[in-house]
């Protein structure tokens, strides 16, 4: 094959790549190469870089031309290169080329690089079932038999040897984010839209994009950050329950319940995790939902219902380290936030400057999270 190539590269420069295109990927197919070394095959042989997304079997791997494996949440462009997994299927297999038509050697990149990742799939995932809300309602359900919910866990495409996490979205229906591990590909969320792309890192957990400390404000659109797990774009309120074996779902569907509680649309932050409430979560205990609302929490009401500012810049005070973080974070002169801070301790009644003001400031935000029906 290298004597063929180099003949043909002498005639042909396209012709010659193209043969040698097709010897990389047989090695690969030949040596059972996994789903990234294909994508990193393709994205280095094209010098852009390259993207599988199969939303069908919740799948998305993003490489580098160099090789760094960098996944992304924003979709592919149309408009680049790309090749289906099967005859009929929708493009699944990019290559980050815009503005230009794509090349003899793109062509046989794609097709080669398609066919290996299909037959990689096919051995390893087969076809993800379609999603069931009755098989995940029956998957965290604590009194339902154990054998049901090994059902279930099989039928939602999950190994009942592995770990997973509930999510509890607001208004929405409960999910399942099933852990991976280092040579797995992200995976995506069971029980939700199947073809919502996600990003990950290879080596690391499934998380929930941050949001910062308890009580900060809403988080930033998720990125990609060194070290961290797969993002799962996620809108509107989520309680984010831990990673347990699948058997254990129904406990983390609970604290997933819980961490609900404790999120809020603005301000505050949309998505909590149980893991980071610690002894928190035992407020929940103590405020029942819709319950009449403890009276620093009246006094908060009451302010803000006189100063449209008010919860915003507490808020920030609360979940910040300093009063001129707060001050950023709001967008405010320093200035202007002492001001303001004055004119809030004057409508509640109590200092939210010093340690024990701090302090009592957050109970009375966290708890009128709790107190809200």
């Amino acid at each position: 094959m290298k004597e063929l190539a180099g003949r043909l590269t002498a005639l042909d420069p396209d012709a010659g790549a193209a043969v040698q295109v097709i010897a990389y990927f047989d090695r690969l197919a030949e040596s059972r190469a996994g789903l990234e070394a294909l994508v990193r095959g393709a994205a280095v042989l094209a010098g852009v870089p390259a993207r599988l997304v199969d939303g069908e079997r919740r799948v998305q791997v993003r490489v580098e031309a160099d090789g760094t494996r960098r996944d992304s949440g924003s979709p592919p462009d149309p408009a680049w290169p790309s090749a289906a997994l099967s005859p009929d299927g929708v493009p699944a297999l990019w290559l980050e080329r815009a503005g230009a038509e794509p090349s003899v050697v793109d062509a046989v990149i794609l097709e080669r690089a398609a066919g290996a990742v299909r037959r990689v799939l096919d051995r390893t995932r087969g076809r993800a079932p379609a999603d069931d809300p009755a098989l995940v309602e029956t998957l965290l359900d604590a009194t339902a038999p154990e054998s049901a919910r090994l059902h279930a866990a099989r039928r939602l495409g999950l190994d009942p040897a592995a770990r997973a996490r509930a999510l509890a979205p607001a208004g929405g229906p409960p999910q399942v984010v099933p852990e991976r591990t280092a040579d797995e590909p992200p995976a995506g969320r069971v029980g939700a839209e199947p073809n919502v792309p996600l990003a990950g890192k290879a080596g690391a957990g499934t998380v929930i994009p941050p949001t910062g400390k308890f009580g900060a404000g809403p988080a930033a659109p998720p990125t990609r950050k060194a070290g961290a797990g797969s993002v799962i774009p996620l809108t509107g309120r989520v309680g984010v329950g831990p990673a347990v074996p699948v058997l254990r779902l129904p406990e983390s569907w609970d604290a997933a319940r819980v961490a609900l509680r404790f999120a809020s649309e603005e301000p505050g932050r949309r998505v909590v995790h149980a893991e980071e409430l610690g002894s928190l979560a035992l407020l929940a205990d103590l405020v029942a939902p819709g319950a009449e609302p403890p009276a620093d929490v009246l006094a908060l009401e009451a302010a803000a219902a006189t100063a449209p500012w008010l919860l915003a810049t507490l808020d920030a005070v609360a979940s910040t380290t300093s009063l001129r973080a707060a001050a950023t974070e709001i967008n405010v002169h320093h200035s202007t936030l002492q001001d303001r801070l004055a004119h809030a301790e004057h409508l509640l009644g109590w200092p939210v400057r010093t340690p024990q003001g701090r302090f009592r400031l957050q109970l009375a935000l966290t708890l009128r999270h709790l107190a809200r029906l």
